[in-house]
């Protein structure tokens, strides 16, 4: 598979389709937002596109209401795994709520069996985390743990997640800034956003006539079903080889690696910025670059493409500092006139403030 079939094959799949694509390619994780009347639709159409697009194993979990870390360990278990797991032995002095207490008295307790994990991983490829910005810390820490690592040790044993693990958090972002935020080190780890209105379609749920009530009219274009043949598998593992391997050898121009390095300096300088970009959304931000390349049918980087990822990969990590924050009262600033500077500014208005450097020709 060439340049050009790898830009064939993008023409042919949805914009959610290309955000799990690449994250799957890169061996990251993604944050998609969408409204909060949308959220329902767009976690089933996340995880047919798991199951039916790349054939992924996958979990939906629902992180708004009284979820324990039992149910997250649980649900993210492969069916085989999950037969063993046992969240709540009697000789485990745990609570399932968000202060459990994990420590046991030695000696007096035999050790709980562990969950089977020599043959492989007992996590499911893909789970998609339906309003995880209202997890419990302990939930959240936990996440971060298995996205980093790919392993997590609880008290039955080790959760121990595939190569071709993808977490998506899937939130609901009704305004600028989303309310409350991920945590810092959440959002650090994520290696894109991606935002999903009602109007972009569902291809899936649509094909199917699956839409909630309601949602129909809001949709962009309604695939009627018609006897069309189901969609089979668009992307296999060799495809996601081929691209891994082409992103490797995109070359960049010295202007073009200026113009990346330009972007990071006025980010990091900006006023409206708070605590600034860190290094791994700069080294992520190259990386999504890359990978954008070749499914553009090129094998170099371009000014444009370089936009496309700065803002699929900064938009989530962007904080609007406060006023009260603002490093100009430092130096004799009125607090009221930073105020109105900074009312109307957002992450999106500050990408487009950074991106109105002149590119390179």
């Amino acid at each position: 598979m060439d340049y050009t079939d790898l830009a064939n094959l993008a023409q042919e799949l949805s914009d959610l389709e290309v955000a799990l694509l690449l994250c799957l390619v890169a061996r990251e994780h993604c944050l998609i937002e969408t409204t909060s009347r949308c959220i329902n639709d767009l976690a089933k159409e996340l995880v047919l596109i798991g199951s039916t697009t790349f054939n992924h194993s996958y979990c939906i979990l629902d992180c708004s209401s009284g979820t324990s870390i039992d149910d997250i360990f649980n649900d993210v278990l492969t069916p085989d795994a999950r037969a063993t797991y046992h969240p709540s032995r009697p000789w485990l002095n745990v609570e399932t709520s968000s202060n459990r207490s994990s420590y046991k008295s030695l000696g007096e307790y035999s050790k709980p069996p562990a969950l089977s994990s020599q043959l492989g991983s007992n996590v499911v490829n893909i789970v998609v985390a339906k309003n995880f910005n209202f997890a419990s810390d302990d939930i959240q820490m936990h996440m971060l743990q298995l996205m980093r690592s790919r392993e997590l040790v609880t008290e039955t044993g080790t959760l121990s997640a595939p190569q071709d693990f993808l977490f998506i958090p899937l939130v609901a972002r009704d305004f600028d800034q989303l309310q409350p935020p991920l945590k810092a080190h959440i959002n650090d780890n994520l290696f894109i956003s991606h935002f999903h209105g009602p109007e972009a379609g569902y291809t899936y749920l649509e094909e199917n006539d699956w839409l909630s009530d309601g949602q129909m009219s809001d949709s962009s274009v309604i695939h009627k079903s018609n006897g069309k043949q189901p969609r089979s598998a668009t992307v296999s593992p060799s495809v996601m080889d081929q691209l891994r391997e082409t992103s490797a050898s995109v070359s960049m121009s010295a202007e073009v690696v200026r113009y990346i390095q330009d972007i990071v300096v006025f980010l990091r300088l900006s006023r409206a910025v708070a605590s600034g970009v860190s290094a791994k959304a700069n080294i992520q931000f190259s990386r999504f670059a890359q990978l954008l390349a070749p499914l553009h049918g090129i094998d170099f980087m371009t000014p444009s493409i370089v936009a496309l990822a700065a803002r699929k990969v900064f938009r989530h990590r962007i904080t609007v500092t406060a006023p009260g924050e603002d490093r100009s009262l430092q130096y004799g600033s009125n607090l009221h006139a930073v105020s109105h500077v900074l009312a109307d500014v957002t992450p999106d208005s500050i990408l487009d403030g950074v991106l109105a450097l002149e590119p390179p020709l």
